[in-house]
């Protein structure tokens, strides 16, 4: 299986208490199980019965993920995922 980087922002970061981690797994829906199994809670910021919430932003070396397979898109090794919370300013 592949290592990938997932790098976590604003909120994200704060409830892992981490900004970084080397994961291995096949597809980025893989990578956010584990993330869900190994901070519990983050499930329910991510997940509405079962779909990613509409307001969570992932990219894929820079890309947004549903620019091509969304979830299901095979990773390589050297891949970096970003997962950002909702921006808002005013």
């Amino acid at each position: 299986m592949p290592k990938i980087k997932v790098r976590f922002f604003a909120n994200f970061r704060e409830f892992t208490k981490t900004n970084e981690l080397e994961i291995e797994g096949n597809t980025i829906r893989d990578i956010l199980e584990i993330i869900c199994n190994k901070f519990q809670g983050i499930g329910k910021i991510l997940f509405k019965d079962g779909n990613l919430q509409p307001y969570v932003n992932i990219f894929l070396n820079g890309e947004n993920i549903f620019e091509f397979d969304g979830l299901d898109k095979t990773l390589k090794t050297g891949d970096e995922i970003a997962i950002f919370p909702p921006v808002s300013g005013g």
